[in-house]
């Protein structure tokens, strides 16, 4: 994601030769700071892999949690169609007294 954006690796870091000049720097200094720029630049690159991690795990945890949102409000909606019927006992007694006709045959 960030390494074309990068200019540098840590290969081309520890690979670099300097020219050396008569009055140029030392060179053990220029290692010195080179292997420090190399734990940092290798460091930023642990972190970046995590956080890349990490932002793949939270997507796809948001993508399962769309679809629970969308499978819950459709239970929602479905539920609400259907009508709600409340029953009491004078509804069952009807009922009953109905099944019981045509059960044992009773004529009224």
């Amino acid at each position: 994601m960030y390494n074309d954006r990068l200019y540098l690796t840590v290969d081309d870091i520890l690979e670099k030769q300097f020219n050396i000049d008569t009055r140029g720097y030392r060179p053990q200094e220029v290692d010195k700071y080179l292997d420090m720029v190399i734990r940092d630049y290798t460091e930023f690159n642990n972190i970046i892999k995590t956080l890349e991690k990490d932002i793949k795990d939270l997507t796809d945890d948001n993508m399962k949690l769309k679809q629970e949102i969308r499978r819950l409000q459709g239970e929602i909606s479905a539920s609400e169609d259907m009508p709600t019927r409340t029953i009491n006992n004078v509804d069952l007694l009807k009922r009953i007294s109905q099944l019981e006709k045509v059960v044992y045959g009773k004529e009224e």
